[in-house]
């Protein structure tokens, strides 16, 4: 039995979307519970030289509509980052589910071949779609995603395994 490459990529992207909203939900709660500037929390940090929480969502974010949009053979959407409160972060990852919802399965015909070309800081990679999304996309959803968890567990927020993972 093989997995397609839609199966391996968009159900996956729209599960950790869903997931960490719902983390960011639980976030908003402990904040209004305990008396906190969310902001405290949107702009916290692992280390000083890390992103902050609100843009390890946009990253993760953006990680999810463009992975999933080059292996389809789109154009990305563009998302300003202008994201301050945890509401405005969750309509991020509400509007990056929609997106993710609007990809077929037909769009990802030969997206395992296809070679995928994308910007980064010192130019831009070229890979073959399936280690794209295996060795790029995926580990950078994951590690982003992870990051944003740990920021708010570390500052207090009672979340566990089974939030990350979300509901079997």
């Amino acid at each position: 039995m093989t997995i397609s490459m839609y199966d391996a990529t968009i159900p996956v992207l729209i599960r950790s979307m869903h997931n960490l909203s719902a983390i960011l939900a639980k976030a908003a709660a402990h904040c209004e519970a305990k008396k906190i500037d969310p902001s405290v929390l949107v702009g916290s940090r692992l280390f000083p030289d890390m992103f902050p929480l609100s843009r390890q969502v946009q990253i993760a974010a953006d990680m999810a509509k463009a992975g999933s949009s080059r292996l389809a053979g789109l154009t990305p959407p563009s998302f300003e980052d202008t994201e301050k409160t945890f509401a405005e972060l969750i309509a991020r990852l509400d509007k990056t589910i929609a997106h993710l919802e609007t990809i077929k399965p037909a769009q990802f015909t030969g997206a395992e071949t296809r070679d995928v070309t994308w910007p980064t800081r010192g130019g831009t990679m070229t890979m073959a779609g399936r280690p794209y999304l295996l060795n790029w996309v995926l580990p950078n959803l994951h590690f982003h995603v992870t990051t944003a968890y740990n920021i708010l567990r570390h500052n207090g927020v009672e979340i566990g395994k089974q939030d990350f993972l979300g509901a079997p």
